[in-house]
């Protein structure tokens, strides 16, 4: 047991420092439990081999791996894009709609599309909806966020950690969630969340990026970009610009070469200087001093707004925020080792990280899930990386290539996927033989299916009518989500085992002699809403539910009932940026810092604790 408290701790530190990406943690957790397992070295975490891999197998593992790919290719046909542009035209400059336009669409989709993608596909178009409509981005980006946690908690396959709250349900109670179970709960979620946005929350909110200022003076970069000429004596004449400037020795990028009235932007490597081009460079100014005093070169100015730094000649945006989701390659990595400016012709000039924003030796910090780049490119290597599911461009192209012809092939796949589920065919199937007097539709009731089955079945669909491409399939998997879920599920299995679900349940009990069993559960709700601030939802549903059955036995309350207080905290985490990806998401294209979550998230957990445990006791009895 203590070597189980030992590696949950570990595992603890590693989330929260991230010194290691999460899904690389979650393969240690599973190679300790099996080291120090029946078929390891010593037998101190009861977990053998096969228990220690069966995460790959387990149903909630397949299961959300089947949903990503059944997201993908809901996004495939841009329906989610198409609605967010409706409404777009629908909230005009009011604030009011445009929050109402906000939580109207990711709130309601992400209870039938996973609320990870379906925020990954709206940041661009919120975005736009506040920059075209005079507001601050910053007043619509939490609020995408929490809506769509809220959403996520109408159905089973809203997110992620509803899967794997049922499937552990069904291992300790023998108990999984239906599709609907918790609906009528989460549509009160639902609106009290979404009131609270449009009347309290969205005040608490601070214009962190001014209407009216642009991507320059937002990032405050007006000290990092200089304007030289190539003096006619100048070293520099002949050479190609990547070899102009030893970026060793100096921190420095040449952005554009203008010659002859004429602008290039990348990829502009290969092109030659000659004498009188005008360099534009992102350095600091004593670097820039040094460069002039080395390599001939004459001050000519500083841009001052991103206008200046868009050539004239090319019409479409050059400037542009990049969000690095879960999963992409350059997570972990710096854009040195990255090659990222070679892949895509882009060159970075500052980017924001955890509330930081980086502008001098971005070439080897580390780049980290939720970090925003600020990327100049030319307008075709701009649609690559809209295109690449390594990145979310915080900008709508203009002619977006979305499959919407296969729009009703989606929707019918999808209500396909969840109906067959949610229908009742036993009472179906009796009802049926009653009034036809014919007992074979009896055999209805064995046509229920579980989730799992339906949503590989979806998957299959989805290829066979077009809506996905088959190597679309692997791209749609957020093998980081899967690898952490495989790596956690034995971590719960070894607390359950070990006996050390049973302690930490008897000393949570200890509190229903001061607190009523409302109280107790109230406590678990806010318990795992502050351990998902910290790490993983995911992985606090695992931690978390088989204490809380252990608690609810031995104080004689209703299981089910805590582990419904687990899942909504788990899955409702509004505290910091870190404690759910779609935060992740928001944090930097609002150039939001930390203490804006806790400052607009408290007051929003703490209502919502009370809504919830309440709607438990009142839905499901204790």
């Amino acid at each position: 047991m203590v070597v189980v408290f030992g590696i949950i701790v570990v595992a603890l530190v590693l989330f929260v420092t991230e010194w290691l990406p999460i899904d690389v943690t979650a393969i240690l957790v599973m190679v300790l439990l099996m080291v120090l397992g029946t078929d390891g070295v010593v037998n101190f975490t009861e977990i053998s081999t096969g228990e220690g891999t069966s995460g790959f197998s387990n149903s909630a593992t397949i299961t959300v791996l089947a949903m990503l790919i059944l997201s993908s290719g809901i996004s495939q046909t841009g329906v989610v894009q198409i609605l967010g542009r409706k409404l777009s035209a629908f909230a005009g400059d009011d604030l009011d709609k445009q929050l109402l336009a906000t939580i109207g669409v990711s709130g309601p989709i992400s209870g039938f599309i996973n609320n990870t993608p379906v925020v990954a596909i709206l940041v661009p178009v919120i975005s736009d909806i506040a920059h075209k409509g005079k507001t601050s981005p910053s007043k619509l980006l939490i609020p995408l966020s929490y809506a769509s946690m809220f959403g996520g908690m109408l159905t089973l396959i809203g997110t992620s950690t509803n899967i794997l709250a049922s499937d552990v349900s069904a291992r300790l109670l023998d108990r999984p969630f239906s599709m609907f179970e918790f609906t009528q709960l989460g549509l009160i979620v639902l609106v009290v969340g979404s009131i609270y946005l449009m009347t309290i929350g969205h005040r608490l909110l601070p214009e962190r990026v001014p209407v009216d200022e642009d991507y320059v003076q937002e990032y405050a970069i007006e000290e990092y970009l200089t304007d030289v000429v190539v003096d006619d004596d100048s070293p520099l004449i002949g050479s190609t610009v990547d070899d102009a400037i030893d970026h060793v020795a100096f921190d420095a990028d040449i952005l554009q070469v203008v010659r002859d009235g004429e602008e290039f932007i990348e990829p502009i490597g290969q092109k030659t200087l000659r004498a009188g081009d005008l360099l534009r460079l992102r350095a600091d100014r004593p670097t820039v001093q040094q460069l002039v005093d080395r390599e001939t070169l004459t001050f000519a100015g500083n841009p001052e707004t991103a206008d200046e730094l868009e050539p004239e000649a090319v019409p479409e945006q050059t400037l542009v925020e990049v969000v690095i989701p879960q999963g992409s390659f350059l997570a972990g990595k710096s854009l040195e080792s990255s090659t990222f400016r070679q892949r895509y012709d882009a060159t970075v000039l500052a980017f924001r990280s955890r509330g930081e924003t980086v502008r001098s030796n971005i070439d080897e910090r580390r780049i980290r899930v939720g970090d925003t780049l600020l990327v100049q490119a030319a307008p075709d290597s701009i649609d690559r990386l809209s295109r690449n599911d390594d990145f979310i461009v915080a900008h709508e192209p203009d002619e977006p290539d979305y499959r919407t012809e296969k729009i009703p092939h989606a929707a019918a796949i999808m209500a396909g996927v969840v109906g067959v589920v949610a229908m009742p065919w036993g009472t179906i199937g009796a009802t049926v033989a009653s009034v036809t007097g014919v007992a074979a539709f009896e055999a209805l009731s064995a046509l229920s299916l579980p989730i799992l089955v339906t949503a590989l079945a979806g998957v299959v669909a989805m290829v066979a009518t077009g809506v996905l491409k088959p190597t679309e399939i692997y791209d749609a998997v957020e093998w980081d989500v899967i690898f952490l879920l495989a790596g956690i599920i034995p971590l719960g299995m070894a607390l359950e085992q070990t006996g050390g679900a049973d302690l930490l349940g008897s000393l949570v009990a200890e509190t229903g002699t001061y607190l009523p069993v409302l109280g107790v559960l109230w406590v678990f709700y806010i318990a795992t809403g502050l351990i998902t601030g910290v790490i993983s939802n995911n992985a606090s549903v695992v931690l978390m539910l088989p204490v809380a059955v252990e608690t609810a036995s031995q104080i004689g309350a209703n299981p089910f009932a805590f582990v419904l207080a687990v899942t909504f905290a788990a899955s409702t985490a509004f505290l910091t940026p870190v404690g759910y990806q779609t935060n992740l998401f928001v944090y930097g294209p609002g150039g939001y810092k930390f203490s804006d979550f806790v400052r607009v998230g408290a007051p929003l957990q703490l209502l919502l604790s009370v809504v919830t445990t309440f709607g438990i006791a009142f839905f499901w009895g204790l």
